[in-house]
């Protein structure tokens, strides 16, 4: 017989209760996005790489070493989404609702990049985005921070994460700079390492946010983007700190905050959680206003962010310990339980929806029936044996509390445990 096929290296199986933390966390961001108006669009996972190569740029990590890309059968070069702002407008394009009115989209799902597997990066993992369209001020900037700000809250995360912010200017006034810098970090090249002195010709940019500690005195001595900034990002960057000033946002100025895909412009922004470490931030986004004009549309401006949601779930993964999310688990004694189980399983799950109740299956004696119930995790076993057949009751243990066994009629079972369980309500 074969060897078992293992799951590729960096492409994890989500397993419960991993996998319901996964989905109520979607849930809960997704909540935020539709109270600001955010609606849905669900992007293709495989796309042309001439869409990354245009909007990433040929000289990006993501670019030259990360992309997962391929030959289909009739010769298209294609490749698996390394993130999902490039898609998004290549939709809008491509479906014609860019223009008008502001639009605000979110998508969510897997992405992909050839990086080496560690805590906190993946070659799949899941994320969840937010861009928007049409709006040019530093008002959407502030709105799309505030409302992630909202999102640390609704989610409960026990550290507060940092927002970090800077500005990268105009097209233009980045050229300005680049040739100030390289001149500046050519006269530090011997020191540089393999990776900084690939990026000095082709990106140098990136080099300010390196992690080599051996260059970190040459980054904090390079001359400052903020001095070559025009006066439309400087107004743009000051108007945005005011309102995030008067939302109650604290932020940090990193001015070695770059970012490392092309499109970005004007505002650049990062939340972090130092605690995480190598893998600190858990979303990013800025401005890309000439994106869509780079990728055949008319010019406009555009804004947006991504969630990186298994870094958000390193943050949360003790307080979720062993919560499967199983309400309750109905134990049945004898052929008799057995139908009057399914019945009353029946009109429980149709007057409560959000109740989640397993219902034995496949026999067994009483003792094995509360190890199965026991073992799922559930919060409540319901009893359904030859005493409550006789009396039209159900005996309720606490399985999660030190509390006495109850027993409830089953005529007031829907109210007894919208009433424990905290439920969404009896629907008739």
């Amino acid at each position: 017989m074969s060897d078992r096929i293992q799951s590729i290296r960096g492409m994890h199986d989500v397993l419960p209760p991993s996998s319901r933390m996964l989905r109520d966390l979607e849930h809960s961001l997704q909540d935020v996005l539709r109270q600001y108006g955010y609606l849905e669009v669900r992007l293709p996972i495989l796309e042309q790489t001439e869409l990354f190569r245009r909007s990433l740029g040929e000289v990006t990590d993501v670019v030259e070493k990360e992309m997962y890309t391929f030959e289909d059968r009739n010769g298209d070069s294609l490749t698996l989404r390394p993130e999902g702002t490039a898609g998004c407008v290549r939709a809008g394009l491509q479906q014609g609702i860019l223009h008008g009115q502001p639009v605000r989209l979110w998508y969510g799902g897997p992405f992909f990049r050839h990086e080496r597997p560690q805590k906190g990066r993946y070659r799949q993992f899941h994320q969840i985005g937010a861009e928007t369209f049409g709006l040019a001020g530093p008002d959407i900037d502030a709105e799309l921070m505030v409302m992630c700000q909202q999102m640390w809250q609704r989610i409960g995360l026990p550290t507060g994460p940092v927002l970090e912010i800077n500005s990268l200017g105009t097209l233009q006034a980045r050229q300005s700079y680049r040739a100030t810098l390289t001149e500046y970090l050519k006269q530090h090249e011997s020191r540089l390492g393999t990776q900084e002195q690939q990026r000095l010709h082709t990106n140098p940019m990136r080099i300010l946010d390196s992690k080599n500690p051996d260059i970190q005195d040459v980054i904090r001595n390079a001359p400052s983007l903020s001095e070559h900034l025009d006066p439309e990002s400087s107004e743009h960057f000051e108007g945005l700190k005011a309102l995030l000033h008067t939302a109650g946002i604290q932020y940090h100025v990193n001015p070695q905050l770059v970012r490392g895909l092309d499109y970005y412009s004007k505002t650049v922004f990062e939340w972090v959680v130092p605690e995480l470490g190598a893998q600190a931030t858990i979303c990013a986004g800025g401005r890309y206003d000439g994106l869509v004009d780079q990728l055949g549309g008319k010019p406009y401006p555009a804004a947006g962010f991504a969630i990186g949601l298994e870094r958000l779930m390193s943050l949360l993964e003790a307080s979720w310990a062993d919560d499967t999310g199983i309400d309750a688990y109905m134990v049945l004694a004898g052929d008799q339980a057995s139908h009057e189980g399914m019945r009353i399983a029946g009109r429980l799950r149709k007057q409560l929806p959000s109740l989640s109740l397993i219902v034995n299956c496949g026999g067994g004696s009483m003792k094995a029936q509360m190890k199965r119930a026991d073992r799922s995790m559930a919060k409540l076993a319901l009893i359904l044996a030859e005493e409550e057949l006789n009396c039209g009751t159900i005996s309720v243990k606490f399985l999660r509390e030190q509390r006495d066994q109850e027993t409830v009629s089953q005529e007031n079972l829907v109210s007894y445990l919208d009433k424990q369980l905290c439920t969404e309500g009896p629907k008739s």
